[in-house]
């Protein structure tokens, strides 16, 4: 989709639909929607009252202009409650709006500026959250089908704004929404594709790819490097497996950086569960334990592109967890990066195995912070849900700020405690650590043991419950959501207008 800014009257642009909107409770529409509502001698007022349309969050109501305007069909959203409409509703609002354009087989498409007249709600923030919504709300991943494809047919969608003053604004939060939908739709793309075609080799020529295009420096190392690095528990985990690991590093440099930061994401490709093989039942969708690979690789991917005022090094451990005559066992010991060793009880937690060996090796770099990003325990779902991440970390700040990158694009996160009398679980008989300990207060655990391999250095650990969405949701259709990939864009690039970026 191209996407901008249009001065003028919604009733003036000729567009295939155009979308207003419509608070809870409302009757009698105004602002853009009653000059529409006027033009159309009193359609849109007679269709909520005929429809009994009450304005719910997403709800949807189309009518067709039947010439009476130059756009062909008008599509009313609700907004909600406006006592608690805020930037996210609106994303949400406006996915809702879009995806319903996609529906009706819309081209082109005229908005208005949703929440632009309620006060302390700025322009540039209520046009990013409406193209960003819309971004997200009308993506799809069809790259695979060859029957009865409906592709989304919208090819221009324009902000129309009466305000000749709000046109700069407006653009730049166009600008700041297309880089973050682009990242969180590249990601996507990445975790919806099935794992014969995403293996580690795959993830490290996109990540050479990315490097070409933007001039980042690239390091891989294939599975003899990795042994010999001696990233023991990376190449522990991918001993069960004929496809070849790869330990994928990118990094960016700014000479006004005042800090580095290592983003690191878990890019197991496929996970049966090795020897503790997960039932068929969880084994289908494992293709998605990739998950923060994508995120790190879309967001150095935007990092590339808009070269903000921070180091950046991104790193992804990549294997898949198999089964075969050189898998590990439950009760092998391995030496880790940091040197530690470690006592694999659960050959099915191999997540924090391969995290462990890529965050110390981000500690050995000398990095301000450490984010990483991991589909890592089934835990933080139950606990959770589908649509919240949990995240843990050792500095309060860090942890502050990546909660509200994620609250700026959609991505919401809870705050789980590092409760340090769980360590006690984490204690082996024969080795330094085991790598999992009771079912209960998993997700606490796994954040523990990954704690233990980056010293001093600000962390913090995203559990990527949120990963997929098992049904449609407003800012996502079932499958990969792209769960991360905003918050790392945003906190990197200060896409977002609540916080400045970390190099400020």
């Amino acid at each position: 989709m191209n996407f901008n800014v249009a001065c003028g009257s919604l009733t003036d642009i000729k567009s295939d639909a155009v979308i207003v909107n419509l608070f809870e409770g409302v009757k009698t529409p105004g602002g853009g929607t009653g000059a529409v509502d006027k033009a159309l001698d009193g359609a849109i007022s007679d269709l909520i009252r005929d429809e009994d349309f009450e304005g719910h969050l997403g709800d949807t109501l189309v009518l067709r202009t039947l010439g009476r305007i130059p756009a062909k069909t008008v599509i009313v959203v609700g907004l909600g409650k406006k006592s608690d409409f805020d930037m996210l509703k609106l994303m949400r609002a406006s996915a809702r709006a879009a995806r319903k354009c996609r529906e009706i087989r819309a081209k082109t498409v005229s908005s208005i500026l949703h929440g632009a007249g309620i006060g302390g709600f700025q322009a540039k923030d209520c046009a990013r959250s409406t193209i960003l919504g819309a971004m997200l709300g009308s993506y799809e991943y069809t790259s695979l089908k060859t029957e009865n494809v409906k592709g989304n047919t919208i090819e221009r969608f324009d902000i129309v704004e009466m305000s000749a003053d709000k046109l700069s604004d407006i653009r730049a939060g166009i600008d700041k929404a297309k880089i973050v939908g682009d990242a969180i739709i590249f990601a996507r793309d990445l975790v919806n594709a099935p794992s014969n075609i995403v293996t580690p080799s795959y993830l490290a020529e996109i990540a050479e790819q990315i490097a070409d295009e933007s001039g980042l420096e690239c390091n891989i190392l294939d599975r003899a490097e990795i042994e010999a690095a001696g990233m023991g528990l990376l190449a522990a985990v991918a001993r069960g497996s004929e496809v070849e690991p790869r330990f994928i590093e990118l990094k960016y440099t700014s000479t006004n950086a005042k800090k580095t930061v290592a983003i690191v994401g878990k890019g197991i490709t496929f996970d049966t569960g090795g020897y503790n093989l997960k039932g068929g039942e969880h084994m289908y969708g494992m293709k998605d334990d990739m998950s923060g690979a994508a995120a790190v690789l879309a967001a150095m991917r935007a990092v590339g592109r808009e070269k903000p005022d921070v180091n950046v090094v991104g790193v992804i451990p990549a294997t898949e967890n198999m089964i075969g005559g050189r898998a590990i066992h439950p009760g092998d010991v391995f030496k880790s990066y940091s040197g530690k060793s470690v006592e694999v009880n659960n050959t099915d937690a191999e997540g924090r195995l391969i995290l462990a060996d890529a965050v110390a090796y981000a500690k050995s770099l000398g990095v301000d912070e450490i984010v990483d990003a991991a589909t890592l325990t089934g835990g933080c779902g139950v606990a959770l849900g589908r649509e919240l991440s949990g995240i843990f970390g050792t500095n309060d700040e860090l942890v502050a700020r990546l909660m509200r990158a994620g609250k700026s694009c959609g991505e919401g996160m809870w705050r789980l405690p590092l409760y340090d009398s769980y360590e006690e679980f984490l204690k082996s008989d024969v080795a330094d650590l085991k790598n999992s300990g009771p079912r209960e207060g998993s997700p606490i655990n796994g954040a523990l043991f990954i704690k233990s391999f980056v010293g001093d250095t600000a962390w913090a650990h995203i559990d990527l419950s949120s990963a997929m969405a098992d049904k449609d949701v407003d800012l996502s259709k079932k499958g990969g959501t792209g769960a991360a990939t905003g918050t790392l864009v945003e906190y990197l690039l200060g896409c977002y207008c609540l916080d400045t970026h970390p190099g400020d």
